[in-house]
């Protein structure tokens, strides 16, 4: 066979990478409109025996050409990974449900038990998600080992449909007497937020076999947050913990820190940019000191996190043979107490472990600290608001009264009569230095008691 056939054939085998039970077209940027278009693939597919794995990513896929090759799929029962991200590029959104129905139904069809889903880098939305949901209920998923969904848009509708088909497929799993094990999760940049996250931690909660949570990007706070330190205590194998770029603030902080310490098995955790801030370090601090003996790499990095705080999470890490990384970069240490952080890892034999500093933002000015304090009350003060609402309800029109004893909202009155919630002191009480500084804008300030009584006033107004 002459040289130049052989370099032919094996870059045609690289391309397809046809072996270890896998045919691959990935990173072909084939544009895949018509049956036409996808003869090959198709007859690839129909050729390939014992086919476990199919590699499609890096390709755009139509609905007609998705529909044929969903029927080359239908024979495929033992095919076990699908590895189709950055399957759409360029498509309608309209586009994509049909399509992923489509090679849903050929899995179903076809027997197939699936160990792992990825569907990555495909901005399909809420619809995507609904384009999927039957087969993550089904058989098909009851084997799934990882579930890979980042960059998908999928938003809290999304999220929630999602967090529903897992539901519902452990319950079926379950009453078969192998219920889902799902081990990797990955929803990176989905506009998750609170709901979405919420509602995924029920899920997680219920299967409790996780060992990598990947959610960065996602408009978290410390609700969602919460709730999922809540999902964590009930997966003990957890090994990764990837919540990267949300914003945990230091109740979210304090409640991770309370849940990773039933946890033995973590090697990393990715709270960078995640505004852990001092006190919310300082808890973490305490869970590496009682926990997380294994612990290879820990990023705490752009958390508004002080000299003092840091001093405590690199002293709570001496006993921790495993680690390899600490960031810490981006934080509020100061030149002066950059030095220090180096001088007590290096003194702990550790200076290696430190990463750079080099994006330090500088000591904290006495009125930042006030203004994250502010921000930290204001969010406790929201909370209880919408938690306890109007206590008073309003007398309905047969005259009923309400739980209060008391009527309500009569034709001369259509005033409700509420408690209000107490608060101990304006957040920038008349003696601060901060007011005598800036005195006309503190002027124009609204105290947080003026705040929430114009917030009721407004909201129970007979105009609302």
């Amino acid at each position: 066979m002459a040289s130049d056939d052989v370099s032919q054939l094996a870059e045609s085998l690289a391309k397809t990478h046809v072996g270890d039970s896998e045919l691959s077209y990935k990173g072909r940027g084939l544009k895949l409109d018509s049956t036409q278009s996808v003869e090959q693939l198709v007859r690839d597919i129909e050729e390939f025996r014992d086919l476990q794995a199919l590699r499609l990513e890096g390709n755009t896929v139509g609905v007609e050409a998705a529909q044929a090759i969903a029927k080359a799929l239908e024979r495929k029962t033992q095919l076990q990974r699908c590895y189709w991200s950055d399957m759409f590029t360029g498509r309608l959104r309209s586009e994509i449900p049909p399509a992923l129905v489509s090679l849903g139904n050929a899995l179903m069809a076809a027997g197939a038990r699936l160990t792992e889903l990825d569907l990555s880098d495909n901005a399909f939305g809420p619809d995507g998600v609904k384009g999927i949901e039957t087969l993550l209920k089904s058989a098909s998923c009851h084997t799934l080992r990882e579930l890979r969904l980042n960059n998908c848009g999928m938003g809290i509708g999304g999220g929630k449909i999602l967090a529903a088909a897992l539901t519902e497929c452990h319950k079926q799993s379950s009453a078969l007497g192998s219920p889902l094990k799902l081990k990797v999760f990955v929803a990176g940049r989905n506009r998750l937020e609170n709901e979405g996250a919420t509602a995924l931690a029920q899920a997680f909660k219920l299967m409790g076999s996780l060992e990598e949570v990947h959610m960065p990007q996602n408009g978290i706070n410390h609700p969602g947050v919460t709730a999922l330190a809540s999902a964590m205590r009930h997966n003990p194998h957890l090994r990764v913990i990837n919540l990267n770029d949300n914003t945990f603030t230091k109740r979210g902080a304090i409640a991770m820190a309370k849940a990773m310490k039933e946890l033995r098995n973590v090697q990393e955790i990715n709270f960078g940019d995640c505004l852990v801030r001092s006190e919310g370090a300082v808890a973490i601090a305490e869970t590496l000191r009682e926990g997380l003996p294994i612990l290879k790499e820990l990023n705490l990095s752009y958390g508004e996190i002080t000299e003092a705080a840091a001093l405590e999470v690199a002293q709570a890490l001496q006993d921790k043979p495993h680690l390899e990384t600490l960031n810490l970069n981006g934080n509020c240490l100061g030149e002066d107490g950059c030095e220090a952080l180096k001088e007590a890892m290096d003194s702990m034999n550790m200076g290696d472990v430190l990463g750079s500093l080099s994006d330090d933002e500088g000591e904290l000015e006495d009125d930042e600290e006030d203004s994250d304090s502010e921000e930290e009350e204001e969010e406790v003060e929201e909370e209880e608001e919408e938690q306890n609402g109007v206590k008073g309800t309003e007398q309905d029109s047969e005259g009923e009264e309400s739980p209060r004893g008391k009527p309500e909202n009569t034709d001369d009155d259509k005033v409700t009569t509420v408690r209000l919630v107490p608060v101990q002191q304006d957040y920038l009480p008349q003696d601060h230095d901060y007011v005598s500084r800036h005195s006309k804008a503190v002027d124009s300030c609204i105290s947080p008691r003026s705040s929430l009584q114009s917030t009721l006033e407004r909201r129970i107004s007979p105009e609302c």
